[in-house]
């Protein structure tokens, strides 16, 4: 299989890779059936690459972008898109930061540069600095008050005790009232860099104007920084259950949620595969614990498996809604259902149900430019752009037997991190 995987890698891939002479790279993919372009850029400045004395700082960045630069004032550049009737908007992760814009194909030549300079040359004021903290701190105190993001948070925190991906990638109140805007322009100046960029590029133009225009929107960056270095730890394995046990106030229902640690992406058929457990075991309407804790022995009032896919370890989790009176025997239920799936192969139609879903989702996510152009960028900024391409193939080909030997791997019904919220 892995030898099909690598040659799937390079045949199938329907968009073009360019590395430009100062190491930005590009991906352009035309869709000439469509008068829309999205532009995303990707940056390999998440969360994960802060200093633990600067947590914060990435997300924090992100809002700062949007502040201008010496050329383009505060409000400028949201004004310029709007006046053109495009869209634009930003996300952060512990893997990455990216900034996207949409427009009409005559008008990504009026807003690009654009983005290209708030990206390129963030003045990140002092007085703005101190304005839009406040800002992100109301975001955080929000954060408080849901409890899913609770209980994530504490569970993350459980799970990686070495590595950053147990930081929250909001920070917190305190470190955030002691960041400057010194430190962020020296993180910004020391991460936003060519080599550690990607445009992504989809839809109604053509290579050579596509190519055109980003060499001149992006010719000039700031002379590089070099910020404390970001210390990231191999996340030792767990060889225990760890426990974290909560009191929220104004909680109607009980949660439990428990997460295992996956492969990174140097094993992403094994991270294919565990996308494929987690839909057997709680990710559609017809998996395994959804039939039983959810609609045969009501044990639950919603129950979810995800999978998520990040650089250095990936994270699986199972998350309930329920009564408190049931949070025992459902983690037990939970429990013996992973051992189960570890002694008995998945039949045929069960995995074949699996498969066509998560084909499908795929195929689903794949049909307008914007999530071309996240995809492409996704995969770029946290391996190569072509692996977007062979998932679809790479679920088909999976067997029952290389299942149950994943599932035995990664999921054990004794090593797992669990966070349970009550009510107060």
């Amino acid at each position: 299989m892995q030898h099909l995987l690598e040659r799937l890698e390079t045949d199938r891939f329907p968009a073009k890779v360019t590395q430009l002479s100062h190491g930005l790279t590009v991906i352009h993919q035309y869709l000439p059936a469509t008068s829309v372009v999205v532009a995303d850029i990707w940056v390999r400045a998440g969360a994960s690459a802060e200093p633990h004395e600067w947590s914060g700082m990435a997300h924090f960045l992100e809002h700062m972008i949007f502040k201008g630069t010496k050329y383009l004032p505060p409000g400028m550049f949201d004004r310029l898109v709007e006046h053109s009737g495009g869209m634009t908007n930003a996300a952060t992760s512990h893997d990455y930061a990216h900034f996207f814009l949409t427009a009409a194909a005559p008008y990504l030549a009026d807003t690009l540069p654009h983005l290209a300079e708030i990206l390129l040359h963030a003045e990140i004021p002092d007085e703005e600095f101190y304005l839009e903290r406040e800002v992100v701190l109301e975001e955080i105190r929000a954060s408080y008050d849901d409890p899913d993001w609770l209980g994530f948070q504490a569970l993350c925190g459980s799970m990686y005790q070495c590595h950053p991906y147990g930081r929250p990638i909001l920070g917190d109140e305190a470190q955030l009232m002691k960041h400057t805007p010194n430190q962020m322009r020296c993180f910004h100046r020391t991460y936003y860099q060519p080599e550690n960029m990607t445009v992504s590029i989809v839809g109604g133009i053509e290579e050579d104007r596509a190519l055109s225009l980003i060499e001149d929107s992006f010719a000039k960056f700031r002379a590089p920084s070099e910020c404390p270095p970001s210390i990231v730890e191999a996340e030792p394995p767990l060889i225990s259950i760890r426990r974290t046990q909560m009191y929220l106030p104004r909680l109607e229902q009980a949660r439990l949620v428990m997460g295992w640690m996956g492969p990174g992406v140097e094993q992403i058929q094994d991270a294919f595969g565990l996308d494929l457990l987690s839909v057997i075991l709680a990710g559609s309407r017809s998996s395994r614990l959804v039939r039983e804790l959810q609609q045969e022995k009501q044990l639950v009032f919603h129950i979810e498996s995800t999978f998520s896919l990040q650089r250095d370890s990936s994270l699986f989790t199972i998350a309930a809604w329920l009564k408190e009176e049931h949070l025992e025997s459902v983690e037990q239920i939970i429990r013996d259902r992973l051992a189960q799936l570890q002694a008995t192969p998945i039949s045929e139609a069960e995995l074949e149900r699996a498969k066509r879903l998560l084909i499908n989702d795929y195929i689903f996510s794949t049909e307008t430019p914007g999530q071309l152009a996240g995809l492409y960028g996704y995969y770029q900024t946290i391996a190569t752009a072509q692996m977007s391409a062979i998932y679809p193939m790479a679920i088909g080909q999976f067997q029952p037997l290389e299942l149950q030997c994943l599932a035995d791997r990664y999921l054990s019904p004794e090593c797992y991190a669990i966070t349970i919220m009550q009510p107060c």
